[in-house]
């Protein structure tokens, strides 16, 4: 979207919700249950005010929110992001209030959930990319920054963390890092988010292959294991799956060269599915160039379930949506 075309005021102005990198209106199926994004940034993003995301989200059906943090860059300061964190939710909850009435905000009377009570049920995860890994494993205050975010009563997972070979972090220091952090999750009883990306053009799937290998030698917390934002084929994800790990399509399902990805969402065992929008990065189509914000785990939401029925894996789009919305709460929302 051009600099000049805020979402916010778009949707303040015509009570659409979404619109095209034109300032376009586009249609939206709204959710016949509640919808969860497992992995939304709130820090990243280019334009949008965090506070807006959040009110926007609630708009669009989504009753709970999982914000992954990194005490080696956007968490550097624990205490300072927390209280950011908290301010924005407070923000978020008197937009949203104020706007009830002029927004139709989704309620769903069968799940108790009303998507107004969307800043009380955002929750966080933490943990050192590993872009961080050398900070995680060198710079003491890295550690006592996670300590600190761990101990948040939003905190309900450490993540991301894993491998990236698409970057030039030396390996052993990735994988070092990544152990360590896999084990104290064990420990504390929370589940992991994963960040898995090979090298480009790497066909042989290294960063996948030395990941599964680290599971299978540290072992997946007994709390789960979210492989996030996958966007590779069905035979790379089959040993995760064999694993136990869930895994989590974003918009790059709806991207219409992503034939593999969708292969792959049709492999998953419905009681292994999350959604994610994995924001700002990554809109969903119609909203390709579009800032991506957690509203959109919706329009993912619906052609994961659309794709499931047409497959026949399915009979309704409601069972897609309904096991999108129970096991990413199973998994992030245990108290």
């Amino acid at each position: 979207m051009s600099e000049d075309l805020d979402a916010w005021e778009l949707t303040r102005n015509d009570g659409e919700l979404f619109h095209d990198h034109k300032g376009r209106p586009k249609a939206y199926e709204m959710p016949p249950v509640p919808l969860i994004d497992t992995h939304g940034h709130l820090t990243a993003f280019w334009s949008m005010a965090p506070e807006h995301a959040v009110a926007r989200a609630a708009y669009a059906g989504v009753c709970r929110l999982v914000v992954p943090v990194d005490p080696s860059d956007d968490a550097q300061d624990a205490e300072g992001f927390l209280a950011s964190l908290e301010g924005w939710l407070d923000a978020a909850a008197h937009l949203i209030r104020d706007l009830d009435g002029r927004w139709a905000y989704p309620r769903f009377e069968a799940y108790g959930r009303d998507s107004r009570d969307l800043p009380s049920e955002v929750r966080i995860v933490a943990g050192a990319h590993p872009y961080g890994a050398l900070s995680y494993l060198t710079d003491p205050s890295v550690k006592e920054a996670w300590k600190r975010l761990l101990a948040s009563p939003r905190c309900v997972g450490i993540g991301e963390i894993g491998l990236d070979y698409a970057c030039d972090v030396e390996h052993e220091a990735q994988k070092e890092a990544f152990a360590a952090q896999l084990a104290l999750a064990s420990e504390l009883g929370l589940p992991v988010e994963l960040h898995i990306r090979d090298a480009k053009g790497d066909e042989g799937a290294k960063a996948h292959a030395d990941a599964l290998q680290i599971l299978r030698s540290v072992g997946i917390p007994e709390a789960g294991c979210d492989l996030h934002c996958y966007t590779g084929t069905r035979e790379v994800l089959a040993p995760y799956l064999a694993l136990g790990c869930s895994v989590a399509f974003g918009g790059a399902l709806t991207f219409r060269k992503s034939d593999d990805i969708r292969e792959a969402a049709l492999s998953a065992p419905e009681g292994r599915l999350l959604s994610e929008t994995d924001c700002p990065y990554m809109a969903p189509v119609p909203l390709r160039g579009v800032e991506g914000e957690p509203a959109m785990v919706g329009v993912t939401a619906a052609f994961l379930a659309h794709l499931r029925c047409d497959a026949g894996l399915a009979q309704t789009i409601e069972e897609t949506y309904e096991a999108l919305w129970q096991n990413g709460s199973a998994l992030f929302y245990r108290s």
